[in-house]
């Protein structure tokens, strides 16, 4: 449930803080290193969305809204949910904030979701931010210090934070102090603030490009591994009774087992499809009213979408199966290599269907079988 931007919202729910362009300047250090000056908040780079677990919103709205909201309702990924259910748990018993939670894995999988489930399992309030947004220490002053004590704060794309922002956390994470520098020159002095105790959540789909000093500093680190099609139904059919779409077994089987092993990306067909049944259809999803949407959509049955069997085409047509080098398919199929390497190659690699190698990228016999082409006689050699 999204709560409305703003720099004041209910009792209840935490203040949005104004974000401090210079913590040096003189004058109150608590007052400056939060910067609540509205002008400030509002001239700053920094995004942030302020958000509750604790606050009861409309009947509607928690209906509409797709996200599980507690660990019972997280479907799949066992493990983590067991494991955080007796972490909080823990915490809740001692009195005391859940320690650092990292949480790892491919786009689409659940590490927002398990965001607020945490802060409504604790039942404080969560702040939310990503990590680009952070460009400056005043920018993460301003929200350590206009936090609640036990709040989350939960900072996405944490791997893409800055070093002097990174290193601004360590000691906020660690001993719970914000270090902040008054004045300049001969003259500067350090002040340190004391932090109310608090749980940072990051999030990352990279967790090699964290530094090892970070990494070390969250007390708990999940995974989040790609769903079975098993899965993906049930969480389809929560959704589309969530979202009062007629639905049955089968047409939810259909969808699964297209969505690329992702609840976002279920959900989003989960959505077209619906547009489709409603249009072309009864207003039903069955299995062939999927089927068909799916078709329109250009999804085959593995979750290829069109540009990643134009890949797949190209290099088994133009280039015999490979190899071939990231720059010249770029070419070829007129894509950037950044998009090749970053949106289409990590599913087709999971799946077998493609290999990177020294000499280039080069098509597996399953890529040919699921093109329903021929293996070329020169290719063979390279499997």
């Amino acid at each position: 449930m999204t709560e409305p931007d703003g720099p004041a919202i209910s009792s209840n729910r935490i203040r949005s803080p104004g974000i401090a362009s210079d913590p040096a300047a003189p004058g109150g250090a608590a007052e400056e290193a939060a910067g609540s000056n509205a002008e400030e908040a509002a001239g700053s780079n920094a995004e942030v969305r302020i958000h509750d677990a604790r606050a009861e919103g409309t009947d509607e709205d928690l209906d509409r809204s797709l996200r599980p909201s507690s660990l019972a309702d997280f479907v799949n990924q066992k493990q983590v949910t067991e494991q955080l259910g007796v972490f909080i748990e823990a915490a809740r018993r001692r009195g005391e904030p859940l320690d650092h939670v990292l949480l790892a894995g491919p786009p689409g999988l659940g590490k927002t979701s398990l965001a607020y489930i945490v802060a409504g399992e604790l039942g404080v309030p969560m702040v939310q931010t990503a990590g680009p947004a952070l460009e400056r220490k005043g920018d993460v002053a301003a929200f350590l210090t206009a936090l609640e004590p036990g709040s989350v704060f939960f900072i996405d794309e944490i791997h893409r934070l800055g070093r002097a922002v990174e290193e601004t956390l360590y000691p906020a994470m660690e001993d719970g102090l914000l270090p902040v520098v008054l004045g300049q020159g001969a003259g500067a002095r350090t002040v340190t603030l004391p932090l109310p105790p608090f749980t940072l959540i990051g999030a990352t789909t990279r967790s090699g490009l964290l530094t090892t000093p970070m990494r070390d500093r969250f007390g708990v680190t999940h995974r989040l591994e790609h769903y079975s099609p098993d899965d993906l139904a049930r969480i389809i059919e929560r959704s589309a009774g969530i979202l009062e779409v007629p639905l049955d077994a089968s047409g939810a089987e259909a969808i699964a087992q297209r969505s690329r092993g992702t609840p976002r990306v279920a959900n989003r067909l989960l959505k077209r499809v619906r547009d489709f049944a409603e249009v072309r259809g009864e207003g039903k999803v069955s299995e062939e009213v999927a089927a068909a949407a799916l078709e329109m959509l250009e999804v085959d049955l593995a979750g290829l979408d069109r540009h990643d069997r134009i890949l797949l085409e190209t290099v088994a047509t133009k280039f015999g199966g490979g190899p071939v080098g990231l720059s010249t398919l770029a070419v070829a199929i007129g894509e950037e290599e950044d998009t090749i390497e970053d949106v289409l190659e990590p599913f087709l690699l999971q799946q077998g269907l493609l290999k990177r190698t020294p000499r280039g990228r080069v098509l597996t016999p399953n890529a040919f079988e699921h093109l329903g082409m021929p293996i070329p006689d020169g290719a063979a050699s390279l499997f």
